[in-house]
């Protein structure tokens, strides 16, 4: 695990913690390696390996619910070309581009494009989120935000821009949007549950008072019609539940501990 779970996000011993993967994608120079770093540490770095791929698992608490979220910074060299192995692992993609490069941009687009094709093919939706990064560097913009928000449209998928160099909140709003939108999908694709459970019927508009005759002195009473509570059938809310699998296979060769990647890094 990279870095210790966050505050407030302890859970009783042996209690089942859920998990979401969120593989980023893009173009070399976008900013991948420093939006996750950020996300995980809440440090910059202005510098690191563009070949380096790993995955990291922090514990987060989004909505009051603890979730273990894992992160693959993946390296691709040319583009989607090899990609199948986070296809089928991640939970939820980030695309990501620089706002001040409009190839890393442009390069967005064959990413999406497969997405797409790996939702019509797979019976589960995964939420895609096209992230604009860099904001800091606004002077130098070559993409407006109304480009981002077109080709986001296009494809269906939430838009954000951010600066890793220097938002942490906005970082951090991304990574728990993306759990909120798997969270989302997984409730709608579970089957429905009966769950019975009482109603009560309006009373009429005016009630009928029913008198009984005073009677060797007695006081009169009155007696107003009551409710009745009949049963109906509704569906239940199913709890969401995520299957772990296996990480990437960068992972997989590195035995060392995570954090000797951060190794050489400039951290401000």
């Amino acid at each position: 695990m990279f870095g210790n779970p966050r505050a407030g996000g302890e859970r009783p011993p042996q209690s089942p913690l859920a998990e979401c993967n969120v593989a980023i994608l893009g173009c070399r120079g976008a900013g991948k390696s420093a939006l996750t770093v950020k996300f995980l540490t809440k440090r910059f770095i202005s510098e690191y390996d563009p070949n380096l791929e790993d995955t990291y698992a922090s514990e987060e608490l989004v909505d009051q619910q603890p979730v273990l979220l894992k992160v693959m910074d993946t390296a691709d060299q040319d583009g989607p070309g090899n990609c199948e192995r986070y296809l089928h692992w991640a939970s939820a993609f980030l695309v990501v581009y620089s706002i001040d490069d409009r190839k890393s941009f442009e390069g967005c687009q064959p990413y999406l494009e497969v997405l797409a094709l790996h939702v019509k093919g797979c019976q589960r939706r995964c939420p895609v989120l096209l992230l604009g990064n860099k904001l800091d560097m606004e002077q130098y913009r070559q993409v407006p935000a109304a480009e981002g928000m077109s080709l986001a449209s296009r494809f269906g998928c939430l838009f954000y821009e951010v600066s890793a160099c220097q938002d942490f909140a906005r970082v951090q709003h991304v990574f728990y949007e993306a759990v909120r939108e798997v969270r989302h999908q997984a409730e709608q694709s579970l089957p429905v549950q009966p769950l019975f459970i009482t109603e009560e019927r309006p009373c009429p508009p005016v009630a009928t008072p029913v008198t009984l005759p005073t009677r060797h002195g007695l006081a009169s009473c009155t007696f107003n019609t009551l409710s009745t509570v009949n049963y109906k059938e509704i569906p239940s809310v199913a709890q969401a539940k995520l299957v772990t699998v296996k990480s990437s296979r960068a992972q997989s060769k590195r035995k060392a501990p995570t954090l000797t990647l951060l190794k050489g890094f400039k951290i401000f």
